[in-house]
C-alpha cells in the first residue's frame, strides 16, 4: 500500500469522527474566507484608485461640508491641475433602499474622473439637463434603470424648498468603468449640482469633498500641505489626503475592520486547533499497536512521523479547500444580490494564499506533537501496551 493510500485509509478509520472534524474545518475556513475577503477589501481594496488625485475634506469630519467658495482658492494652489466637488445626497429608492448619490458638477466630474466612461452625447446631456442624473452600470442593471427613465429619489438629508424629501431626476446617461476594478465600482448616482443647489432648502453652496487632480503625482504631499496651510486657522480648516487614504478613512468609520476580523479569527482557530488537535491525538493513541507493527516491518521513525503528519495535513487541506470554495461561492452570491455593498469584494489570490498558509500552520500545530510521539515510539513498549 502506498503512503498516500495509507494516510487516506487512516484518516477515515473512524468515519463519523473524521466527517465531523472536516465539517468543523469547513465552517472555520468558510468564515475565514468571508471575513478575510472583507478585510482585504476594506484595508487594501482602494489600491486601484487614482494616484493623481487628492481629496480635500473638512478637518473636523467628512460629514461636515465645506463652502463651494473654497474651490477657486484650491484651484490656485501650485501643482493643482483641476478640481471637482461632490455633495453627499443621501439617496433612497423604494421603501428604504439606500443608493450612493452625489450632487456634482458634470463638467468637473468628467475631467477629475476619466475612469468613468460614457459617450460625449451623454456627458453633454448631463451638463445641459437641469434635472439630469447619470447612474453606474452596476446599479442600473440591478434596478433596471435606462436612459430616459424618471428617477424618483428620496433624500434623507436635504429637503426641497417646498419641504418635500422626494426628488425626481431624469436619467440621461449610464456610465461604465475604465477597467474591471472601476467597473465594479459603478454603483453610484450623480445628479446635477446646479439643480440641487437651486431646489434644496439648504446645502446648495456646500461640498462634502473636493477632488483635486494633480499636475505631478510626485508632488502630492507638497500640494496637500499647501492646501491645508491655506485654510489653517480659518473657519473652514481642511484635511487633504490621497484618495486611497480617504477611502480607508471612510471605511474606518465602521470600525477597525482588520482588528475585528483578527479577533474573530483568533477565537475561531483556537477552537479549531483544540478540536482538531484532540482528534489527531486520539487517532494516534488508538493506533499505537499498529504503528509498532509498521516499525517491526521496517518503517523508519522518520517515515512513521511523516505518515502521521501527512494525515493531519490531509485533514486540514480537505476541510480548508472545501471551506474556501464555499466562501468563494457565497461571496459571488452576495456580490450579485447586493452589488452596491459587495460588488468589489473578492476571494482573490491574496485571500487564498493566506488560507493555504493557515491550513499548513494548523496542520503543523495539530499534527506535529502526535507525529513526534509516534516517531519516538518503542516497539516493545507499544506491543506490551505500555
Amino acid at each position: 500500500m502506498g503512503s498516500l493510500r495509507f494516510v487516506w485509509a487512516s484518516l477515515w478509520r473512524k468515519k463519523t469522527r473524521a466527517l465531523l472534524t472536516i465539517l468543523s474545518l469547513i465552517c472555520a475556513f468558510l468564515l475565514f474566507g468571508l471575513l478575510q475577503a472583507l478585510a482585504v477589501f476594506f484595508t487594501a481594496g482602494a489600491d486601484f484608485v487614482g494616484a493623481s488625485r487628492l481629496i480635500v475634506q473638512s478637518r473636523v469630519s467628512f460629514t461636515d461640508s465645506l463652502p463651494l467658495r473654497l474651490l477657486p482658492e484650491i484651484e490656485s494652489v501650485p501643482g493643482v491641475k483641476a478640481v471637482s466637488h461632490d455633495q453627499w445626497f443621501g439617496g433612497v429608492v423604494g421603501e428604504n433602499t439606500p443608493v450612493f448619490t452625489f450632487a456634482t458638477d458634470p463638467a468637473r466630474l468628467r475631467v477629475a474622473y476619466p475612469e468613468w466612461v460614457m459617450g460625449d452625447a451623454e456627458w453633454r446631456a448631463f451638463e445641459q439637463t437641469r434635472t439630469g442624473a447619470i447612474v453606474g452600470r452596476v446599479v442600473a442593471d440591478q434596478r433596471g434603470w435606462k436612459v430616459g427613465d424618471k428617477l424618483p429619489l428620496r433624500s434623507n438629508i436635504f429637503p426641497q424648498k417646498d419641504g418635500s424629501m422626494t426628488w425626481e431626476f431624469d436619467v440621461v446617461g449610464i456610465y461604465d468603468g475604465l477597467d474591471a476594478s472601476w467597473q465594479s465600482q459603478t454603483q453610484s448616482v450623480y445628479v446635477n449640482h446646479a439643480y440641487f443647489s437651486e431646489a434644496s432648502q439648504f446645502g446648495g453652496g456646500l461640498a462634502g469633498i473636493f477632488a483635486v487632480v494633480l499636475e505631478d503625482v510626485n508632488r502630492a504631499d507638497e500640494v496637500a500641505r499647501a492646501i491645508d496651510a491655506r485654510f489653517l486657522n480659518s473657519p473652514y480648516e481642511t484635511k487633504t489626503q490621497s484618495e486611497k487614504d480617504f477611502n480607508k478613512g471612510f471605511f474606518a468609520q465602521i470600525g477597525d475592520i482588520g482588528l475585528i476580523v483578527s479577533l474573530i479569527l483568533v477565537a475561531v482557530f483556537f477552537t479549531i486547533l483544540t478540536l482538531t488537535g484532540n482528534t489527531m491525538a486520539q487517532a494516534v493513541r488508538e493506533r499505537i499497536p499498529e504503528l509498532a507493527v509498521l516499525k517491526t516491518l521496517g518503517f523508519s521513525d522518520t517515515r512513521v512521523t511523516v505518515l502521521v503528519l501527512g494525515e493531519a495535513l490531509l485533514l486540514c487541506l480537505i476541510g480548508g479547500f472545501a471551506g474556501m470554495a464555499l466562501a468563494s461561492v457565497m461571496i459571488g452570491g452576495l456580490a450579485q444580490a447586493a452589488p452596491q455593498f459587495f460588488g468589489a469584494v473578492r476571494a482573490d489570490a491574496t485571500v487564498w494564499l493566506q488560507a493555504v498558509a493557515a491550513m499548513l500552520v494548523l496542520a503543523l500545530a495539530v499534527g506535529l506533537p502526535p507525529a513526534l510521539r509516534a516517531g519516538r515510539l518503542r516497539i516493545v513498549d507499544a506491543l506490551a501496551g505500555r
